[in-house]
């Protein structure tokens, strides 16, 4: 089976320098209404930065209307903010990127999505709001930080749903802003306030439909921020007793706010989906189906098909910024070589090279071939790697793969703040 395997990625394998490179890929993903760029982990420079070509090539190429991240809503509105030239979102990249400070920061507040952050400003300038590439957040952490948006919000707008809000508000008040103590109330106890939440998201849902023009953004925000907050709400009390179940809320979550973004930016719109591997590589093709897991790509896969696009990405060795604990100091870390059998190891031994893979076309020993393939989170003890492999048949995971031989740590803006 070795010699398959190598011979059929030494067929497929094409040289890889870039966007230059990616033609034919373009061409591929160009056709379909939701590409979702992966990564093999969460600080790494080469995996943000090819994603960002690919992505700046997409919109401006072929009309993608935005970018869709692995991230809290809150924290990128601000962001998005800026890319569209408002002056909320701040004077400069830096400034547009304050409110990453959620462990861990570095996943957005970094060198790579400042540049990309500015481009997409230029991009923007000029151009009618209608028209304007949009970033936005599609995670499900930010309870209370959406919280707080909906209330300064409702706060200024008479008439509005305010006392749904603070009823919402109020029920979550007694667990302190603790994530853990709510869930546990929750699943333990039955004092979830899932009800409450429910309703708060049933009463600004589609309301941008009927705002006027220079609101319509501003009151999807509000929609978004609830459904963050339901989808919180559901993630924390289902986590204390299902860790697959609330990973399944969590990646439902995410697909739902996709299908939002798209329907508020009108038919035909297409976006860039950013997050991890986990995410974006169809479930189906791993052994997380085993565990009952669902995720974005296979969800995406299931409800439209052929238009959606997944590349993933993978690496030999190198370095990256992560946490040895949840919470702990961001650090650059080694990456040890990758291990006997492994995915990334064939495709080493295949050439010390970066490649691209397109999959699609006819078939060849690699589409019944599982094999163990690298995923690194924010938490990352190097010491314990043999841990970090997803049994993969890569071909049905993903529609492209990019490898990359060596990759570096990417550079975080400024230092962690405690997370709460």
């Amino acid at each position: 089976m070795e010699d398959a395997v190598l011979k059929a990625i030494g067929k497929l394998a094409k040289p890889y320098r870039g966007p230059d490179d990616a033609r034919e890929l373009l061409a591929l993903a160009s056709r379909a209404d939701y590409v979702l760029l992966g990564e093999a982990s969460h600080g790494t420079t080469d995996y943000y930065a090819d994603r960002a070509a690919l992505t700046k090539r997409l919109i401006a190429e072929h009309g993608f209307r935005f970018v869709a991240v692995e991230g809290d809503w809150p924290s990128c509105f601000t962001l998005n903010r800026y890319v569209k030239g408002h002056p909320e979102g701040g004077a400069d990249a830096r400034s547009a990127l304050r409110d990453f400070e959620r462990w861990p920061a570095w996943m957005w507040a970094n060198r790579d999505i400042a540049e990309l952050a500015d481009w997409l400003r230029a991009y923007n300038a000029g151009r009618a709001e209608a028209d304007k590439a949009g970033f936005y957040g599609i995670d499900v952490y930010s309870l209370w930080e959406s919280m707080d948006a909906i209330l300064r919000y409702l706060e200024t707008r008479p008439g509005s749903d305010l006392e749904a809000a603070k009823r919402a508000f109020a029920c979550f008040e007694p667990h302190g802003e603790d994530e853990q103590r709510y869930g546990a109330a929750a699943a333990l106890y039955g004092e979830g306030c899932e009800d409450e939440v429910v309703e708060l998201l049933r009463r600004l849902q589609d309301e941008w439909k009927d705002a006027a023009a220079g609101d319509r953004e501003g009151a999807l925000a509000a929609e978004m921020n609830a459904l963050a907050v339901r989808g919180a709400e559901a993630y924390y009390r289902t986590m204390i007793r299902h860790d697959a179940e609330s990973w399944n809320v969590r990646d439902r979550h995410m697909v739902e706010a996709l299908e939002r973004l798209t329907a508020f930016h009108g038919p035909g719109a297409r976006a860039v989906v950013w997050a991890h591997n986990t995410h974006v590589g169809d479930a189906r093709a791993t052994d997380m189906a085993a565990d009952g897991m669902v995720n974005v790509g296979q969800l995406l896969r299931e409800k439209r098909g052929d238009a959606v696009f997944a590349v993933g990405y993978g690496s030999y060795g190198g370095t990256v910024i992560a946490g040895k604990d949840w919470g702990a100091p961001a650090e650059e870390m080694a990456v040890p070589l990758a291990i006997a059998g492994s995915w990334e190891e064939r495709l080493h031994r295949s050439g010390a090279s970066d490649k691209l893979l397109l999959f699609g076309g006819a078939a060849t020993a690699l589409d019944e071939t599982e094999l163990g393939h690298r995923a690194i989170g924010v938490v990352y003890r190097p010491s314990r790697e043999r841990g970090n492999y997803v049994p993969t048949v890569i071909p049905k995971r993903y529609d492209a793969f990019i490898y990359f031989d060596r990759t570096r740590a990417l550079s975080p803006l400024s230092a962690e703040r405690a997370y709460r």
